[in-house]
Parts: C-alpha cells; sequence; structure tokens
C-alpha cells in the first residue's frame, strides 16, 4: 500500500492546482485520475486574466498557445452584441497536462472504485492511503459520492447538459461568438477559435427545461450547426459531438468533512450565468490548499457565483 499526507482524486485544473499549491508549502501529496495525461477534455476553455493571475501563469514562457480575444460577439433574440473584454482561450489537451506536469507530484493512471475511512485515514481501493483527501474528480467524484452526496444533494434543477466538439479547423472568423436563448434554448451555444488552427463548437442547457418541452440537447445542436452554416462560420465539417453533464453552482452545505474535501466540479461550483467552471476549480483548489496547509477554514465564499462580474471586469 503507498502511504502518502495527501491524496487528490482527479487531475484536472481543481486538482493540479491543489497539488501544485500543496507541493510548494513542502506536502507529501499524490494526484489519481481515472485518465492517462495529456487527454482529450470537452470545454469551451476560455480564461479570464484573473485565471492567469491566480495561476502565476507567465505568458512568455507558458508553452502553448493562448489565443487572446478583445471582444466577445453576443446574439440575444436577434441582436448582436459587441462586448469589450480581455480574456484567452485555452486548449484544455495541453493545459490541463502542462499544469499537471508543473505541479511535479506523482501521478497515478487510478480509476477509484472504493473509499473508507479507518480512524484519522483515508484508504483508496486497498492500494492508498492519506491523512487527506480531496476530491477533485468533477461531477462523478468518487469523495463526493463516498463522503458528500448525503449533505449535498444535487438539484435537478441545475444541471447542465451539453455537446460541443473541438476540431482542427481554419475560420476565417477569430472572435468568440456566444448566442443566449436560441430557439428558445435555456442555456447558450458557443464558437471559441483556439491556437493551432482549433476551434471549439458547444451547446448546453438546463436538462429540466428541455425536457420539460420534450427536447434533446441534440435537438438544439442540430439547428446550431445548421446556423454555423448559413453564416458562413464553418462549412463542409462532418460533426462528431461528444456529450457531458454538470451542475450549476447551488447553496452547498459542507465543502469539507473531517480531512476530506471537494473542489471544482465536485463541489457544483461552476457559475450560475455562463456554466463556467476553469476559474472556480482554480480557486477553490488553491483555497483547498490553503486549508491544509495552514490548519484554517475551508471556504468557497470568496469565489463568483456569477461570470459576468469576471467578464465585464476584463474587459477595462
Amino acid at each position: 500500500m503507498i502511504d502518502t499526507e495527501i491524496a487528490i482524486i482527479g487531475a484536472g485544473p481543481a486538482g493540479s492546482t491543489c497539488a501544485w499549491k500543496l507541493k510548494q508549502a513542502g506536502k507529501e501529496v499524490i494526484i489519481l485520475d481515472k485518465s492517462e495525461f495529456p487527454r482529450q477534455k470537452l470545454c469551451a476553455g476560455w480564461i479570464t486574466p484573473k485565471v492567469i493571475k491566480n495561476l502565476q501563469i507567465d505568458l512568455k514562457t507558458y508553452p502553448h498557445d493562448l489565443t487572446s480575444f478583445t471582444r466577445f460577439i453576443f446574439h440575444v433574440y436577434g441582436l448582436r452584441i459587441h462586448v469589450k473584454v480581455h480574456q484567452y482561450s485555452i486548449r484544455r489537451y495541453e493545459f490541463d497536462h502542462w499544469l499537471l506536469e508543473r505541479a511535479g507530484v506523482q501521478f497515478y493512471p487510478h480509476k477509484v472504485q472504493n473509499i473508507r475511512k479507518e480512524g484519522d485515514t483515508y484508504i483508496i481501493d486497498d492500494a492508498f492511503r492519506c491523512k487527506y483527501l480531496v476530491g477533485a474528480g468533477g461531477t462523478h467524484c468518487p469523495v463526493y459520492k463516498t463522503f458528500f452526496s448525503n449533505f449535498n444533494p444535487r438539484a435537478k434543477n441545475s444541471k447542465i447538459v451539453s455537446l460541443e466538439e473541438e476540431f482542427p479547423y481554419d475560420s476565417p472568423e477569430k472572435d468568440c461568438h456566444l448566442w443566449f436563448f436560441e430557439n428558445k434554448l435555456p442555456g447558450y451555444a458557443w464558437f471559441v477559435p483556439k491556437g493551432n488552427g482549433y476551434l471549439n463548437v458547444g451547446i448546453g442547457g438546463k436538462f429540466e427545461g428541455l425536457k420539460s418541452r420534450g427536447e434533446s440537447i441534440r435537438d438544439h445542436w442540430v439547428s446550431f450547426i445548421r446556423k454555423l452554416a448559413e453564416l458562413g462560420m464553418v462549412k463542409d465539417h462532418k460533426f462528431d459531438p461528444r456529450g457531458c453533464a454538470y451542475y450549476l453552482r447551488q447553496d452547498v452545505k459542507r465543502f469539507r468533512l473531517d480531512n476530506a474535501f471537494i473542489i471544482g466540479d465536485s463541489a457544483g461550483l461552476a457559475t450560475r450565468d455562463m456554466g463556467e467552471g476553469i476559474g472556480p476549480a482554480v480557486e477553490s483548489g488553491i483555497l483547498a490548499a490553503a486549508a491544509i496547509i495552514n490548519g484554517s477554514e475551508y471556504s468557497t465564499k470568496s469565489i463568483n457565483k456569477y461570470s459576468v462580474f469576471d467578464i465585464l471586469k476584463s474587459g477595462f
């Protein structure tokens, strides 16, 4: 059995950021994740200057492309609204792998099946033992399921379903576009150009809202890609989207139980307006690490519940 002071389950931005901070403080920490890295990850992948600052990223030395946007184009009920911003887009395939490598901790590709608490320690699949346990495994995180699901049940009306695809495409359109309430979708669609000739397009909406009207996210996807073709934004591409589900920010009761923590999407921190998860994931990882290092309270109250504040603020 492998013994460590801290085990983090999930190697996305939340887990890797938490591990990075813990390692800087001289803590013994490992990360487990069901996937090998680098790995594909569904995500529009835009980040704010706040994320850059929190992660202490040097834009001159970051080894991958960071596409910069000075405006977003919002489409609302047929209106085209230009909004001044200061944002970046990243490819999660590159970004997550870089964060994991930078953390500089031992990484184990391992799909967690069972966790139990024995005295003051946590036993993971009879293979790993730790004093502190951090759940950063996303919506289906085993730490959440084992210890937090009874305290923090997922609210049905906050469930988001999405379809998206990221693919090489040399688009003449270089702005980020967002469509809200298109065909009465209870959500929005996006078009996000990325570095090295990649493009991410996707659509997401509230599951309960779609279900109540007898619709599916795929119905809206078909309409969306047809619109992209009509606008000349994506032509002659055979789409093969992938789906995922996650939950918007709720009034969560517990983020910590004894020495077990949940961060990022495991804690349901995606913003209520845009469903943006990278910023909250990074912040929660830093906060959880600080609580372990300092023996202090772990709270997510300082993390914004809405993306609009960081988006609009970044434009000025």
